[in-house]
């Protein structure tokens, strides 16, 4: 007891400054993270752009926000360049210019270091050529990804546009920290995570997921207004009937591509919470102007049609048996640690990393590749609603929902984690 109050001690009046990128994808596992933290003692300020300012009032009253100005509230870099905005944004580290430790976070997959970590040749100072990867032992998990086919696009041209830039200044960041945290398990990315540790000095402190660990009253990050109507709708379901279709704050479609989501989620006959928010449809800043004509009154009661969800309340709910996702890392914690099997259509980035991690490693999910059409669409739903392929996938994701639960209780991989970052924190 002597101890632990010695310890709580040394932490009251240490105070970590959280530097947010602009974009829900960061915004939410980050001030996740700040939450964890400030239970553990510590306090906290949050420096963000201007661009899409959290609000301070879902979150304890003693944090304190600073705004700052960037590129994107000036208008000087367009939100839709993801790399672009990513590159100005990534100015001179906060950390150097107050002379203070810096600790790198990453919010997406641990496997994402392999992707900026790696270049074609080996003359690159620092980094691992994609041959000496491949000539490694990778294990049976990572070899099912092929990852050959996602890395040699993304380093085959890296003079040609912002994405190299950001990817050096990103590897720089990373190595110069004084530690690392990753919001992941370890038994979902073990074999990566000790890659990894051989290319990287600083220690790694896998804490994941953030959003367990951060359960609180001050719970929403969400940079939308979330509709809680669709909670009551879930209510009304069969358990483990309606698949939940989400893609993210950031992804675009077509018209065309709508329609053929909505025919083929209607004759698919199963019951669907679909979010269509302002934007995801190009050139249209309404949340649905184009689903076909008479489509919900056909659907009915069994269609549920939302601008934004409370996605963790969803994934949680019981009559939530799938989820159709863009596969962004936060959305794929959420839902394997649910145990809800996925449909996963990536657009970019990490995506077709954690895509492939749901679909060929985790055998958790399946994936809806090419054009949109409305008969594989609704093929798609009924194997992993109804056929005996999604059955599997939901034993695998409670299988992990549990593992997850251990990892995060006393003695677990994630908490203990936490201890030790607490330890190299105040070791500082």
């Amino acid at each position: 007891m002597e101890e632990k109050q010695l310890q709580e001690g040394k932490r009251h009046g240490r105070r970590l400054v959280f530097v947010l990128y602009p974009f829900q994808g960061h915004i939410s596992p980050m001030l996740g993270l700040a939450t964890i933290l400030h239970s553990a003692g510590f306090s906290i300020t949050i420096v963000h752009p201007q661009f899409n300012s959290p609000s301070p009032i879902n979150h304890p009253p003693d944090f304190t926000f600073i705004s700052i100005p960037d590129p994107l509230s000036q208008g000087k870099v367009s939100p839709g360049d993801f790399a672009a905005a990513m590159a100005a944004l990534n100015g001179d580290s906060v950390a150097d210019h107050l002379k203070l430790p810096a600790i790198n976070v990453r919010t997406s997959a641990a496997i994402t270091f392999i992707a900026f970590a790696s270049l074609p040749h080996p003359q690159h100072h620092g980094y691992m050529s994609l041959q000496e990867l491949f000539s490694q032992d990778l294990g049976p998990n990572l070899q099912s990804l092929k990852l050959k086919e996602l890395l040699e696009p993304m380093t085959s041209h890296i003079h040609s546009n912002a994405l190299p830039d950001l990817r050096a200044k990103m590897r720089e960041a990373t190595s110069s920290s004084s530690a690392i945290i990753v919001n992941t398990l370890e038994f979902l990315e073990h074999e990566v995570l000790e890659i990894i540790k051989g290319y990287f000095s600083p220690p790694i402190f896998t804490i994941g997921p953030f959003h367990k660990l951060a359960q609180t009253t001050f719970s929403s990050t969400s940079l939308l207004k979330e509709n809680t109507d669709c909670i009551s709708w879930l209510d009304k379901q069969a358990p483990q009937s309606v698949i939940y279709v989400s893609f993210g704050s950031m992804a675009s479609m077509d018209g065309k591509e709508v329609h053929e989501i909505a025919w083929g989620l209607g004759s698919s006959q199963q019951p669907f919470l679909w979010v269509v928010r302002s934007g995801s449809v190009r050139g249209s800043d309404q949340p649905n102007p184009l689903l076909p004509e008479g489509f919900e009154e056909g659907v009915g009661e069994r269609g549920c049609i939302v601008e934004w969800a409370p996605q963790k309340e969803v994934l949680g709910h019981s009559s939530v048996g799938g989820f159709w996702s863009h596969c962004g890392w936060n959305s794929t914690l959420e839902s394997v640690c649910e145990r809800v099997p996925m449909i996963c259509r990536p657009f970019f980035g990490d995506q077709g990393f954690n895509a492939r991690y749901v679909c060929r490693a985790w055998k958790a999910g399946l994936e809806l590749e090419g054009t949109l059409e409305r008969d594989k669409i609704e093929k798609a739903v009924r194997r992993l609603m109804v056929d005996e392929e999604g059955v599997e996938m939901r034993k695998k994701t409670l299988e992990f929902k549990v593992k997850t639960q251990l990892a995060l209780k006393e003695g677990g991989s994630s908490y203990n984690s936490l201890e030790e970052l607490v330890e190299k924190i105040l070791s500082f």
